[in-house]
């Protein structure tokens, strides 16, 4: 809660800033996302150490202020649902899951309607939440990180590529065999790294 303030915060100071300044104007990016993550989980014995897998679509926004269409910082939404896969000694999970992570963003672009824009994002939550398989139910939350992008930006659209790191540092076993439900262990890592591909809709508000 403490993070979400400060972000809200930030985005405040800046759109004071942005208001004040005839050079500067506020946007809203709405994006469509495709990801190929890769990671791993350590389970609790006699499961051990998993092998994962995040693959699948998303949408997210990016909303913010820039300064002479240049410099843009703002806050970064996504919201996916991809499939979930581990591969471990007793556990094969092939699912489907919902994940979300939020964070600041701040990038600079081409003042033009066609060029190159690069930004970077600080991940300050997230969760991955994959469907109950094989009596294993669990949910990644605490989810930290950072994301760093770039682009082509043709007109009202921008093609672009991403990379991802995200530890999610605390699990929820909603359900795991014979262990005791419902608990958070902080014990239980996901670390994921994935390469995401977006359509984006920069738009000047």
């Amino acid at each position: 809660m403490k993070k979400l303030i400060l972000l809200s915060s930030m985005f405040m100071a800046f759109a004071g800033v942005v208001r004040a300044d005839e050079t500067a104007g506020l946007f809203v990016e709405p994006m469509l996302t495709w990801e190929r993550g890769r990671g791993d989980v350590n389970f609790p014995a006699p499961i051990g150490s998993a092998d994962t897998e995040l693959d699948g679509f998303g949408v997210g926004a990016r909303i913010g202020g820039h300064i002479y269409e240049s410099f843009f910082i703002g806050a970064d939404a996504r919201y996916s649902i991809p499939n979930f896969k581990t591969k471990a000694a007793g556990l094969n999970q092939d699912i489907k899951s919902k994940a979300w992570n939020v964070g600041p963003v701040a990038g600079v672009q081409m003042p033009t309607l066609f060029g190159l824009r690069v930004w970077a994002s600080w991940v300050v939550a997230g969760e991955v939440d994959p469907d109950m398989a094989n009596n294993v139910n669990e949910k990644f939350t605490s989810g930290q990180g950072y994301r760093v992008g770039a682009g082509i930006k043709l007109s009202l659209v921008s093609l672009n590529i991403e990379y991802q790191k995200i530890k999610y540092s605390s699990t929820t076993l909603e359900d795991v065999g014979v262990f005791t439900p419902n608990i958070t262990r902080n014990d239980v890592k996901l670390d994921n790294d994935s390469m995401i591909l977006s359509v984006s809709f920069p738009l000047a508000i």
